[in-house]
């Protein structure tokens, strides 16, 4: 069917087209169904339907800003338009659906189509979904790996050791990040380090950054930043490497889903994007976190040794105890508070944030090839020079020396609830999931100054001591936390 274009001078976000009712339905099309536009024999282009009954004609057709730059089409040229039930992308994720294996063309196709924002979050949805339930070899994992990293921006560095460190996640607090490559950058490594925003957790490494540096850059500003201090501490979202990744995390948070092939190309893909060589991945396992048994812990460590193997990445990783929150604070700024109360060697810093940023320190130090990692780690924590570096970090990605500021202006939430132990005993359980839920009910990561601070952790607990205290901006939020304590009770005392 011929349609006469109208340009819209609006960005989508990607190929939209817009008909009303009586052209949708001559065309037998649907909202967020797709559409095949051919404008000449080289200019064409698949697109989604919208449909606006009062600003488009009969006859007519709307176009996004996406479609009419690529095919330079003026306002009222014909352009011939049909209903698409050939969409490659929507072939190959109903083959996943179904079960089947990709091909390295198929994933490649699909990890394209996400990064020129050709599919719905409906599409990408489907996809994890299916990656979710019926899972995927290790060559698609290595495809998909390959795929994400292709489809992106590259970072190269001369240094020789580019490292990096990384935790699955799913443990409250366990801000070990910033300790890990203030120490580290300070031995001589190169650790152009990027996070992530917090997807099914109270926060990521990026949303406690935020709280006191500007974390977003290009890669030209991010490689100035690390030519000059040896480490970053930036949100990876900015910077395109494997953009792809972070579309579907995106539906991954909306849908409050971890998928473990797309946890594991994910986390490569960026380590690769980065140009790291030397890599060390943070298992932790226990009742509440993302692994349970030590045993799955074990086998997933394999799967990243065996995809590092593919890309030449020296990598070794950690199983770790995640059968409770690491730190006092869960939430950006409480988290913060904790990183730099035991940069500063605070007395009353949290010392099992401490020990274990240590223990993951000296581990990469070692991959790296620096000897007596421990005690190197150890002396540069405390000597101060990790704290050193760490404002060193943060003032080159501000642009000027205004930490200071930034550190006092760090402020909990401005509305707060104790919660004491109601009888003594012993604290049994303390689920990072639901911990992470309370915190994300009291509005975090959005609001910085939410969260969750832990007063006891697993161990004694006499009756009236303080567990923990909620921060929240909101009365409502404060509340709906209280009671989802009362009816899932995230802390267990016997």
């Amino acid at each position: 069917m011929k349609l006469k274009v109208k340009n819209f001078n609006w960005l989508a976000g990607r190929p939209v087209v817009i008909l009303n009712n009586e052209t949708a339905k001559k065309l037998n099309v649907h909202v967020d169904d797709r559409v095949y536009l051919q404008f000449s024999r080289t200019k064409k282009i698949y697109a989604v339907v919208d449909i606006f009954q009062r600003v488009i004609k009969t006859g007519e057709i709307g176009l996004s800003h996406e479609i009419s730059s690529f095919l330079k089409i003026k306002n009222h040229s014909y352009i011939e338009v049909s209903p698409s039930e050939l969409f490659l992308a929507g072939k190959i994720i109903k083959k996943k659906i179904s079960g089947e294996k990709l091909s390295e063309e198929e994933i490649n196709t699909l990890i394209c189509e996400i990064v020129h924002n050709n599919l719905t979050e409906a599409e990408i949805a489907y996809f994890v979904a299916a990656e979710k339930l019926k899972g995927m070899s290790m060559k698609e994992i290595i495809d998909l790996t390959e795929a994400m990293v292709a489809n992106g921006n590259k970072l190269k560095f001369k240094e020789r050791k580019v490292a990096d460190k990384h935790c699955i996640g799913g443990i409250a607090g366990n801000r070990t990040t910033p300790i890990v490559v203030s120490i580290c950058a300070s031995a001589g490594l190169t650790l152009p380090k990027t996070s992530s925003k917090a997807i099914t957790s109270a926060s990521g490494t990026a949303d406690v950054i935020e709280t006191i540096s500007k974390i977003e850059f290009t890669s030209g500003e991010l490689k100035k930043i690390v030519d000059k201090t040896g480490a970053s501490l930036a949100w990876g979202g900015a910077l395109g490497l494997a953009p792809s990744d972070d579309k579907i995390i995106q539906v991954e948070r909306l849908l409050n889903l971890d998928v473990e092939p797309q946890l594991l190309a994910s986390v490569m893909s960026k380590k690769i994007a980065a140009g790291s060589k030397y890599v060390l991945i943070d298992i932790p396992y226990g009742k509440g976190s993302k692994i349970e048994t030590k045993e799955r812990a074990e086998l997933f460590g394999l799967k990243f040794k065996e995809i590092s193997k593919h890309f030449h990445i020296k990598l070794d990783f950690v199983i770790t105890d995640g059968k409770q929150p690491i730190g006092n604070g869960v939430g950006p700024v409480l988290e913060m508070l904790d990183v730099l109360a035991v940069l500063q060697n605070k007395q009353d810093a949290p010392q099992d944030l401490r020990k274990k940023s240590l223990f993951l320190t000296s581990k990469l130090m070692k991959l790296c090839g620096i000897k007596n990692s421990e005690k190197k780690a150890q002396e540069i924590l405390d000597s101060g020079k990790a704290y050193a570096k760490f404002r060193e970090i943060i003032n080159a990605q501000n642009g000027k020396e205004e930490i200071d500021y930034k550190i006092k202006a760090l402020r909990p939430a401005r509305l707060k609830k104790l919660i004491r132990a109601k009888k003594s005993g012993e604290i049994i359980e303390m689920n990072n999931k639901k911990i992470n839920s309370v915190a994300r009910i009291l509005g975090t990561p959005e609001t910085k100054g939410a969260g969750v601070y832990l007063h006891k952790h697993l161990g004694p607990v006499k009756r009236g001591e303080k567990l923990m205290t909620l921060y929240s901006e909101s009365k409502i939020k404060l509340d709906d936390a209280q009671r989802f304590i009362r009816e899932f009770k995230p802390v267990v005392i016997k």
